[in-house]
């Protein structure tokens, strides 16, 4: 898993903090007059959805995660999961309903969504 230096930090990468793939909302590096600098961060958790406030040394590591933007077709509901197929590949894959939480409720068949993979 490739590492960050806090210092790099952008809006909108993915990091994986605590086993949480986390969400750079909003940072902002400070120096203060005494003592050393800090980045102060905002970061969205993927999964649920909550915002955490997350301060980090300087020039630490941290482990950014590597999110895949696919686009793929829904097809069906199958028992409890959802079937999609990626438009490039073919290639069907499950997605369980809490992965897609509230969403799953607007799902049409045939219609496109984009879907973040991880792993």
């Amino acid at each position: 898993m490739p590492t960050v230096s806090t210092n790099d930090f952008k809006n909108g990468w993915t990091i994986l903090q605590d086993g949480n793939l986390m969400q750079v909302v909003e940072f902002q590096h400070v120096k203060p007059g005494k003592g050393h600098a800090f980045v102060r961060t905002k970061l969205k958790n993927i999964r649920s959805g909550s915002v955490v406030e997350k301060t980090f040394r300087a020039g630490e590591s941290i482990e950014r995660a590597t999110i895949d933007k696919r686009e793929m077709q829904y097809l069906y509901k199958d028992g409890a999961d959802y079937v999609f197929m990626d438009n490039e590949t073919y290639e069907q894959i499950n997605v369980a309903p809490a992965s897609l939480g509230d969403l799953a409720s607007y799902l049409v068949e045939a219609e496109t969504a984009i879907l973040l993979m991880y792993g």
